[in-house]
């Protein structure tokens, strides 16, 4: 969560022996309200985002803002994390932005975490679910305004900090826990785990350690088919990479390989939240802005907002991603179709 300076972008293409780097996009524009810039690597691109496509600020005068999730309703509305100012926000066109909890971690907690929630979803029942830094958790908001816990521990140690979760159709969840809760990190006294892992959240409660071979797990998705699941790795260079993870019917993984390697982007960030659209499109917040990679690993273009983002999810009708930036909220109109009412972040 360090803020990056500026620098240049490069293009990771994909070759027979794999990744090359490219200097020169086929095209590159400044959106209309000056709120960022696209760059075009492939043609495919185009049929995303389209020429016509401007990147809005929608909102500003936050710390640092992680978690984008989509409430449907009359109207929908917006909700994020502000994770050092212990706040989740609510944002929507006709009201604006304004609080809708804080704090997430109480004043006086014990737990050797700091910092707000970080990643938000929505169970297949449309409840809130809340990946909590500070609490070191996954909680549920119930109807009532109080927070049941989902999971914060595995095998009797406190989880380091719950950075981010998907949900799969079944009603289990998956989520990943790196240290970033924790002052000193891997070398925090605190800190319980001796790995940093992805998890999964059965129904029934259980938790179960699927990975612990990344060294800062973050952003997760799931692949439309169910088939595959994607985890962002936002440590730095050699480690800034997408992995996949092939994901069995029993919920179990196979061995995760690199899916797309940003270490030949010259720019400043690290692979961190990650959305799919519904043909299996990877919106990947990381070096540069939100890089767009396709199903095979190809990059087809960076959707480069005016500051570093963090996080992205869809929004409105589902066409629309919005995208969490250090301290601004943006968006931008697709064509792509996220998967934003099935129910979580991503899918």
């Amino acid at each position: 969560m360090k803020i990056p300076g500026p620098g240049v972008l490069f293009a990771c293409l994909v070759t027979a022996t794999g990744c090359s780097v490219s200097t020169t996009p086929e095209k590159s524009e400044t959106s209309n309200n000056t709120a960022g810039s696209i760059e075009r690597f492939d043609p495919a691109f185009d049929k995303l985002v389209p020429e016509s496509a401007i990147i809005e600020k929608v909102a500003g005068g936050y710390q640092f803002i992680e978690g984008p999730v989509w409430v449907p309703g009359r109207p929908g509305h917006l909700l994020f994390s502000d994770i050092p100012a212990n706040t989740v926000f609510q944002w929507s066109e006709q009201d604006g932005s304004s609080v809708f909890m804080r704090p997430v971690m109480p004043e006086g907690a014990t737990t050797g975490g700091n910092g707000g929630s970080n990643g938000l979803a929505l169970d297949p029942n449309g409840r809130l679910i809340l990946c909590e830094h500070g609490n070191r958790r996954v909680a549920r908001l119930e109807d009532d305004g109080n927070r049941t816990t989902l999971a914060d521990r595995h095998k009797g140690g406190r989880l380091n900090s719950p950075n981010d979760i998907v949900f799969h159709s079944s009603g289990a969840a998956f989520f990943t826990d790196p240290p970033y809760g924790l002052q000193k990190q891997d070398e925090d006294p605190n800190k319980e785990q001796p790995h940093n892992g992805i998890y999964r959240l059965d129904v029934d409660g259980t938790v179960t350690l699927l990975a612990a071979n990344q060294t800062r797990p973050n952003g997760i998705g799931l692949s439309p088919d169910e088939r595959t699941l994607y985890v962002a790795n936002s440590d730095g260079p050699p480690n800034r990479l997408w992995m996949s993870y092939p994901l069995s019917n029993d919920l179990t993984l196979g061995d995760g390989s690199v899916f797309f390697d940003a270490n030949s982007i010259p720019r400043p960030g690290a692979p961190d939240g990650l959305t799919l659209d519904q043909d299996g499109n990877i919106y990947g917040t990381g070096p540069g802005g939100v890089i767009v990679i396709s199903p095979n690993g190809k990059h087809l273009g960076t959707i480069a907002t005016n500051e570093l983002p963090a996080n992205a999810g869809w929004g409105d009708d589902g066409s629309t991603l919005y995208i969490t930036a250090r301290t601004s909220l943006y968006r931008i109109r697709l064509n792509a179709k996220g998967l934003v009412f099935k129910g979580a972040t991503g899918r």
